[in-house]
């Protein structure tokens, strides 16, 4: 019998590659492009700025690891960094004209991986799935806390 652990990072991969895939063709990684997620579903949801240290604690990342990612992520022209208008500690982080409203996009490629993956699950199934993995990381996000 395979451990649960194991199985849990063999799909990590495969998502991952698939996503990467997709990924590439727009110049970035899937993790790049999961932050530029994140970017743009709170500028759109309204929050006022964006500060790393949000980011790292949806992205459950470091803040060395943060730090890389956003300075790729400006370099390439998908992310803008200024002081923050309301702490100057901070930088205030938001998406440039390339990549504004990019989380859209990445909901319907997440969708194209997940339905590859789980070919041959009915639709029960793979709402099962959704249910059960939110209910794990409901579980994570509370031990952090």
């Amino acid at each position: 019998m395979m451990p649960f652990g194991l199985k849990i990072a063999i799909i990590n991969r495969a998502f991952r590659r698939k996503l990467d895939d997709k990924a590439s063709a727009m110049g970035l990684t899937s993790v790049q492009l999961r932050v530029l997620g994140s970017i743009s579903r709170l500028e759109e949801s309204g929050v006022a700025e964006i500060h790393q240290n949000d980011l790292e604690e949806i992205e459950h990342v470091t803040h060395p690891a943060m730090t890389k990612l956003l300075a790729r992520l400006e370099a390439k022209g998908f992310v803008q960094c200024v002081p923050s208008s309301i702490d100057r500690r901070y930088k205030n982080i938001s998406c440039t004209e390339k990549s504004a409203g990019i989380h859209r996009r990445i909901l319907v490629q997440d969708e194209e991986v997940l339905l590859e993956l789980c070919r041959g699950l009915t639709e029960e199934e793979r709402r099962l799935l959704i249910r059960l993995t939110d209910a794990i990381i409901s579980n994570i996000d509370l031990e952090r806390s």
